[in-house]
């Protein structure tokens, strides 16, 4: 049944990466129309459970629904901004083109830009301050600007739902600030956020919080989900420094699972 107050329901969902696996049996919902912050720490299945919930990675069990439909046949409205994002070595692609991929899913790649299109991508340029860089191409970039590009490419699709990977760790304060504005107002607009973050101030000011621990260990609003306990199930005892919110580094290290 779709109903319109839940953005994604998942019963029994294994994700896996070959013979890895990377996210074990959770089920869960998550709302419609707000930012939902997906938290935890390197390895937890934060970034496999985003490209899960974008469509763009098949569960080994269980189902994953976003919007009532399943997760892959809703990827075409869905844009997701990966934290990295490759592009063919020595293609001198500028800022501009690879904003106006963020059109391609409704124009297919032998389409034609209309109008609409490229006010499309004049208005995602703007809104991420990366007007000024159009012609310029990405190597000659900063990684804060790299980022609002992405955003940017995101921005221009057509969309009702936004997914970012870590969109703001690492950035420079006016990349930081840009973006992190930009999730917060998304849901005004009618589009639904779901980010990755390492960093519990982040996921504070969310409407709602996916706690990843190899699982889904809980979801639900900010003050139900980052407690003290929780918290330390996920990260271990003692890797809480002081017992409110801040930057979570794993103590494990290593990286992501994907």
């Amino acid at each position: 049944m779709n109903d319109p107050r839940i953005l994604a329901e998942a019963a029994g969902l294994e994700l896996r990466h070959g013979e890895h696996q990377a996210v074990e049996a959770s089920s869960f919902t998550v709302p419609a129309g707000c930012v939902v912050a997906v938290i935890g720490p390197n390895g937890s299945g934060k970034s496999t459970l985003l490209a899960a919930l974008a469509g763009v990675l098949e569960p080994a069990a269980g189902t994953v629904h976003v919007l009532g439909e399943p997760a892959a046949e809703r990827a075409r409205r869905t844009a997701f901004v990966m934290q990295s994002l490759q592009f063919p070595q020595g293609v001198p692609l500028t800022v501009r083109d690879v904003v106006t991929m963020g059109r391609y899913p409704s124009l297919g790649w032998f389409g034609r830009l209309r109008a609409a299109d490229r006010a499309a991508v004049d208005a995602a340029m703007e809104r991420m301050r990366v007007t000024d860089l159009a012609a310029r191409h990405l190597d000659q970039l900063s990684g804060g600007q790299r980022q609002r590009v992405y955003v940017a490419q995101g921005l221009a699709q057509e969309h009702d739902v936004l997914m970012l990977d870590e969109p703001v760790t690492g950035l420079d304060l006016v990349s930081a600030r840009t973006i992190d504005d930009l999730i917060h107002e998304q849901p005004h607009e009618g589009v639904s956020v779901v980010f990755t973050t390492h960093d519990l101030d982040e996921a504070a000011a969310a409407d709602h919080v996916v706690l990843m621990g190899g699982r889904v260990v809980a979801s639900g609003v900010p003050a139900h989900v980052l407690t003290e306990e929780n918290l330390e199930r996920v990260y271990g005892r003692g890797a809480l420094h002081r017992p409110v919110f801040g930057h979570l580094d794993d103590p494990a290290g290593g990286p992501e699972h994907r």
